[in-house]
This record gives C-alpha cells, structure tokens and sequence, in this order.
C-alpha cells in the first residue's frame, strides 16, 4: 500500500525521496526491519493473551530432560510469524503482482490448516489435532493451486535465448518470454532441465499434457517441506532458526533471478517480474528472526502447527517459483533429515515387530533432534549445531549458481 502510496506522490507531485520505493532492495529492507518491529512488539502482547486464555502446550512426558518445564506454554505462536510477514508484503510489495498473490494465499491458506489443527489440540482437548489426511488434503489443494497457476497463468513466464542464423550468415541472439516449465538442476553444466520431455517421448503433442506430470510434482514438494518443517519444530528455536537461514538464501537467489543483469553474468535463469519475490522474503526473515526473539530456549511461546506448516509451505512455493526446487534437498538438509529419521524409524520399527514380534529402533528417538537429546547433549547445543549445518547447506546452495 505504501508502495502505491509513494508511486502516486512521485508521479503526481514529484515527491521528494518517494522514488526511492520504486527499489527493491530499498522495500526488501524496509520489509525485514519493519517485520523485526512487528514481531518484537505484537509478540508480546500475544504471548500476554494467550496466556491469559490458557492456550497452553500440553507435554506428554518422553523422558527428554527439560521436556516437563514447557507444560502450558503458550503455542499458536505461528500467528506472530504470519502477521510479520504480511503486513510488510501488504505495505511494500506491488500487489497485482502474481507471485506476490500465489504466496499471500500460500501463507493464509497453511496458516488456516495449522490454525484448526492447534485449535483442535487445544480447545478441544484433542491431543492429535487435525487428522492427518485433511492436512495432506490441505496441502494437495495447495499444490495443485501452484501447479495450476504456473502452468496455465499468461503472468508467469521466463526469459529465453533463441539462436538465429540470419541469411548474411551472422550468428545472432534474440531473447523473448515464455511459457515454459523448465527447472535448474544443481551441478550441472547444462542445468536446465524442462518437465515436458517426462511426457512429450510418448507423442508429438504430448507436451500439451506436461502439467499431468508437473502437478503432482509441485503437490509433493509443497507436501514434504511442509510436513518436514513440522517434523524440525520439536525444540526451541530450531525451525525458526534453520527457517530463517532457508529463507535468507531463497531471498539471495530470487533476487539474482529477478535481475537480468546478474542473470546474464551468472548464466542463470531469468524470471521476469520474480524480484518483487525478495521483498516477501525479507518479511519472512526478518518474522523467523524476529520470533526468535522469543522462541530461543527456555521458549515463551511455540509456533505450532500455525508457524511451521506456513514457513515450509513458503519455502517450498518460493524455490518452486524460482525454478530452483531440485535445490531443497540440499538447502532444506535439516527438513530432509528429521523427515526421514521418522520415515525410517516408523518402517524399521513395523518391520522387525512383523519379522521379530517385537519391534526395535534404530534412533533412540525420532525426530534427529530428539535422538540427540535422549544421547544427553543440551536443547542449545543441538539447536546451535543444526544452524551452523543450515548455515553450511545455504552457503553451498548459493555456491551452485557457479559450482558446475
């Protein structure tokens, strides 16, 4: 809204200073502080209201040391991250644009599910929440909501090269924007890869039907960061902190594919009009930071199922926007681990009790976190050391735009 606002006044009046929104690293800073302050001040009074409706955790006793003390603390704490991100994208970001949209939906629309789900726990006393199916329902909406949308909106396109011999014999390169449903491939020199060709060896104009195959693929990427993000948020601090590792990288990237000219020296991607993307992300940093602030260990308030349903749904929509979702196995390491130490330790325990009669662990507990807090290492130190893993994983993701 302030974007529009300072727009009119530039154009109208030639306002002094008020061409400065027309920057994007202007408005993408603007958008982290003014998330910062957001989450700093409304967190607190949130934190006072839901203490004082008793919207407190319920714990149930593991065994973990320190695991008692956080019995009815308060949770929902997701909504402090959610209204740190969108009153900046709603005060800073061009509004029409159609990735902008695509994400405020993603953020309501997670928010919604993880907001039952809590309440349900809550409220209503049901310690499972929101079953499981109509989550996954939820998140299958979602994806084919960002499937559809980028296969068949005229808004979203890419930038691409077109080798021209003219008659004179004159090597020429033209550019022109596209409908396309290419991706990067991470490592690879020649590192696009175009889903159409998974069914265009079938027909000749098979390509036409591509988005049978890339749906499903958007619907299980938003599907697994999503629920790995739940997965991680298990001890304080630890998805907010990786998160906001993710999501200061996810910002890097946006903004080079956003921006021709670093496009063109880094011989990536171009994506036009996918900048304004950069400002959304500073919001969520500067939320996953800001709520922090409150959730480092010993937590005031917990972000449930609200907060880290969101924050994986985001990271997922983003990287898929960007083109750069073969990325989030290695940026999202921490997300893929906790998920398959749960996958892993859920069939390894089904198998031997079906082959053994009795069923055996190969973690000492699942999610990782936990593992490592059954072996006696302190809640900090594993919360410090997944972020310095975050923090390694992001760098070597950036380094990919190079490392071919």
């Amino acid at each position: 809204m302030l974007y529009y606002l300072f727009d009119w006044l530039d154009k109208s009046y030639d306002f002094p200073g008020a061409g400065v929104f027309q920057y994007l690293s202007f408005r993408g800073g603007m958008a982290v502080v003014t998330s910062l302050l957001i989450t700093a001040v409304f967190g607190k009074y949130l934190i006072r209201f839901l203490k004082k409706h008793q919207v407190g955790e319920t714990v149930r006793d593991l065994g973990l040391k320190g695991q008692m003390e956080k019995q009815g603390t308060p949770t929902m704490g997701g909504l402090i991250i959610i209204s740190g991100i969108l009153i900046p994208v709603l005060l800073f970001c061009k509004l029409d644009n159609i990735y902008i949209i695509l994400l405020i939906f993603t953020t309501l629309w997670l928010g919604l599910i993880g907001f039952i789900d809590d309440y349900i726990k809550i409220f209503k006393k049901n310690k499972k929440g929101l079953s499981g199916k109509y989550k996954i329902v939820g998140q299958v909406i979602l994806g084919i909501v960002v499937g559809c949308t980028i296969y068949f909106s005229d808004d979203v396109v890419i930038r691409e090269t077109i080798e021209k011999d003219e008659i004179v014999a004159v090597n020429t390169t033209i550019t022109q924007d596209a409908k396309s449903l290419k991706t990067t491939i991470p490592f690879v020199k020649n590192n696009e890869f175009d889903y159409g060709r998974l069914v265009s060896w079938a027909c000749e104009d098979c390509h036409k039907w591509a988005f049978l195959i890339f749906i499903p693929i958007v619907i299980f990427i938003i599907t697994a960061v999503s629920n790995g993000a739940n997965l991680t948020d298990g001890i304080d601090g630890l998805a907010a902190g990786t998160s906001s590792v993710i999501g200061g990288s996810l910002a890097i990237l946006t903004w080079v594919s956003g921006n021709i000219i670093f496009a063109n020296y880094l011989d990536i991607m171009y994506i036009p009009n996918v900048g304004e993307v950069t400002i959304f992300m500073g919001a969520f940093v500067g939320a996953c930071g800001g709520f922090l602030w409150y959730n480092t260990h010993p937590a005031q308030v917990f972000m449930g199922d609200t907060g880290s349903l969101t924050i994986g749904g985001i990271i997922a929509v983003v990287a898929i926007i960007i083109r750069k979702e073969l990325l989030l196995p290695l940026l999202c390491g921490i997300f893929l681990v906790e998920a398959l130490s749960v996958i892993i330790q859920t069939r390894y325990f089904k198998y031997t009790k079906k082959k053994y009669g009795e069923g055996k662990r190969i973690f000492l507990m699942s999610p990782l976190h936990h593992h490592y807090q059954k072996t006696g290492i302190a809640e900090e130190k594993i919360v410090q050391r997944f972020i310095i893993v975050s923090i390694g994983l992001a760098i070597l993701s950036i380094v990919t735009l190079k490392l071919r």
